[in-house]
């Protein structure tokens, strides 16, 4: 009769086991990714179609004021409360989702131009253009961007389109650096060396290679950057250079409401969280388009 030692046949169960729950583990954290994405994508198309249609989901207009209803706290008749003078606060913040979205789409847009087109220039210019364009946007790196935001606007002058256009400048020296990586890898490629050896001119070769192979990573960091335009934006606007009053902006509500922090709370809390859910789900979203690029093109 014969006997097995012990742990002969039990020896690889641990293993297995732990390799089980590993694998568990990760399927998990794949679903609870994904139900992450879903849910963040759609808020942001909820407060996408809020910006465009505010008076889908509140009937009070947000500059109406009501003297007798100063700082009443949140309930059923004011959502969010009101404000010092009498505003609803949950109107302002729905309308204010216009005005502080489309200065980050904006901003995102035009830095987006603005660094594609000086890092084609800087790829495509030769070896001097190069120096002299990058070493120029060596120089605005070296600057903290929301410092050169400040700068700028500081020279643009005070409103929505100049904070817009003042954000921008702050990122477009960043995503140039990108533009030019990308064009440079695509120009030295072998089928746009052929191209080049059947005689094709230069702007079509430009358009129909190198401006789409350089713009696919531009657009992901630019999806996660939107969020950081947002922030950008909001700060402006909380120091008083962005929109003035009495216009709804998420920025210059939380710069009113800091005054009311200790007696109405409510005033600056939710315009803030406005900025904190809002830049939170584009991270999520933008993380999640730059995993599937980067895994498209490894």
């Amino acid at each position: 009769m014969t006997t097995t030692q012990p742990g002969l046949l039990t020896g690889p169960a641990p293993a297995l086991t732990a390799a089980g729950r590993a694998a568990n583990r990760s399927r998990r954290r794949r679903r609870l990714s994904r139900v992450g994405v879903a849910l963040a994508g759609a808020l942001l198309v909820l407060l996408a179609l809020v910006a465009i249609a505010p008076g889908l989901f509140t009937g009070r207009a947000p500059n109406e004021t009501d003297l007798a209803q100063t700082m009443a706290s949140p309930s059923g008749a004011h959502w969010f409360g009101t404000d010092q003078l009498g505003r609803d606060v949950f109107a302002r913040v729905l309308h204010g989702a216009r005005t502080s979205l489309l200065v980050g789409v904006g901003s995102t847009a035009f830095a987006l131009l603005g660094g594609t087109v000086l890092g084609l220039a800087a790829a495509l210019s030769g070896r001097v253009g190069d120096q002299v364009l990058m070493r120029f946007a060596d120089v605005l790196l070296s600057l903290p961007s929301l410092l050169l935001a400040l700068l700028a606007v500081t020279v643009l002058g005070t409103g929505t389109v100049n904070v817009m256009l003042a954000v921008a400048i702050a990122f477009v020296p960043g995503y140039a650096r990108i533009v030019r990586a990308e064009a440079l890898v695509v120009r030295r490629s072998g089928y746009v060396e052929a191209a080049v050896g059947l005689g094709l001119p230069r702007p079509v070769l430009v358009a129909r290679h190198v401006l789409p192979n350089a713009l696919g990573p531009l657009l992901v960091l630019g999806a996660v950057g939107f969020g950081t335009s947002v922030i950008y934006a909001s700060g402006l606007s909380f120091l008083g250079l962005g929109a003035g009053p009495p216009s709804p902006e998420w920025g210059a509500m939380l710069s009113e409401g800091r005054s009311f922090l200790a007696t109405a709370w409510w005033i600056g809390v939710f315009p803030g969280l406005a900025i904190t859910v809002t830049v939170v789900a584009v991270n999520i979203v933008g993380r999640f388009a730059q995993r599937r690029f980067a895994g498209r093109t490894s």
